[in-house]
């Protein structure tokens, strides 16, 4: 199996079908501006701290890089690309104005990793790694997004603590921090190390991604960044790409496009419908409640009026009751809400657990639909 990255891994875990078509099939992905913008940055960070020997290099050099660097594919307009240009040239130079005053070298820039992980080997870049005066090692990566980074998410990143794991491996000294540096704030985002538990779980994670691609399952997986670069691949998305004459021929004479919108249109007027059932049955329930009535009668029809009871019975009570009988036992039921905490839960033992999850399997089926305005989408 060829080595896997936290790229890989992240867009696995976002929609398997997509890294199938990325890093599988390798269609072509749809360059992007803001790739070009990251790159950019990324390229100045290293020029700045990749020097043999201090200081490092003057400001006007390190924009003189910049603009000789400056990658102008995937913009949207030349007005998006020189706005972009004019933001990262302020964005470097608050970076420079940081940076310079107190240099110290790194000990290692745009470092590439290979590590192990069980048989799973595991490839990347970290942009910095600083070594502290405490003796320890600090890891630093780059980000242009932007938003700042919460606590939470620098607690929960899978990338910092897949670099941890690197250096970890690499180097006989320890990790003391992890830092995320917001390149459009020159914030440094940082946290402590993970400890052993969050390093074991993200050691399960690389087992379980590569698992699932070296057993071929690629479904497909909605999320908020859709449609990706392939929706003509994607069955969310690929009916879009169907011809007409096609579609002809698979549904007869019925024309999906008309299916959609009619199903659409008559489910809106059943919920309109139940809305306004409801409301009729409620008061009709409270006029034979009222009037002490069991039938009330129009023109056509009457209607009998019945209160229904749903019986249930305390859990605590019964099994208080049947327990010391033994009889307990004949009234359990499997609660698969329960089952899927329980395979979930890290303080089950792994070999239970793992055998709990191969037990699971379709005991029913059923179609649902979830319409959508497409103006959503655009």
């Amino acid at each position: 199996m060829r080595p896997l990255s936290y790229s890989q891994i992240s867009l696995y875990q976002t929609c398997p079908l997509c890294y199938k078509l990325q890093y599988i099939d390798r269609l072509e992905t749809k360059y992007k501006g803001y790739f070009s913008f990251g790159t950019t940055m990324h390229a100045c960070a290293e020029y700045f701290f990749k020097v043999k020997v201090p200081p490092p290099p003057p400001l006007e050099e390190l924009l003189q890089f910049y603009d000789k660097n400056w990658l102008s594919a995937g913009y949207e307009s030349a007005e998006e690309e020189a706005n972009y240009k004019v933001y990262g040239r302020e964005m470097l130079a608050k970076f420079w104005e940081i940076h310079q005053p107190g240099f110290r070298m790194p000990i290692a820039v745009e470092w590439m990793f290979y590590i192990n992980v069980e048989g799973i080997k595991l490839r990347g870049f970290i942009d910095r790694v600083d070594k502290l005066d405490s003796g320890g090692l600090a890891i630093v990566d780059y980000k242009t997004d932007r938003e700042l980074f919460t606590n939470d998410y620098l607690a929960r990143n899978l990338q910092l603590t897949l670099y941890q794991m690197a250096v970890a491996q690499s180097w006989f000294l320890p990790v003391e921090r992890l830092t995320l540096y917001h390149f459009r704030t020159n914030t440094s985002c940082s946290c402590p190390p993970r400890d052993e538990a969050r390093i074991e779980a993200a050691r399960r994670l690389v087992l379980e991604v590569a698992e699932s691609i070296a057993a071929g399952r690629f479904p497909a997986i909605e999320g908020e960044r859709c449609p990706c670069d392939f929706p003509e691949h994607c069955p969310y998305y690929q009916h879009k790409f169907v011809p007409e004459a096609k579609e002809a021929g698979i549904s007869g004479e019925v024309a999906m496009a008309g299916a959609v919108e009619r199903y659409v249109s008559l489910q809106s007027q059943i919920k309109e419908l139940q809305l306004e059932l409801d409301e009729l049955k409620r008061m009709l329930a409270d006029f034979c409640r009222v009037e002490g009535l069991n039938r009330v009668y129009g023109a056509e029809h009457a209607l009998t009026y019945k209160l229904v009871e749903k019986t249930g019975f305390s859990e605590e009570e019964v099994r208080a009751l049947l327990e010391p009988a033994g009889l307990l036992g004949r009234v359990l039921s499997l609660d698969s809400a329960k089952l899927k905490e329980l395979i979930s839960d890290e303080a089950v033992a792994k070999d239970i657990r793992n055998k709990l999850e191969a037990l699971k399997q379709v005991v029913a089926s059923y179609p649902q639909f979830w319409p959508r305005r497409l103006v959503e989408e655009e």
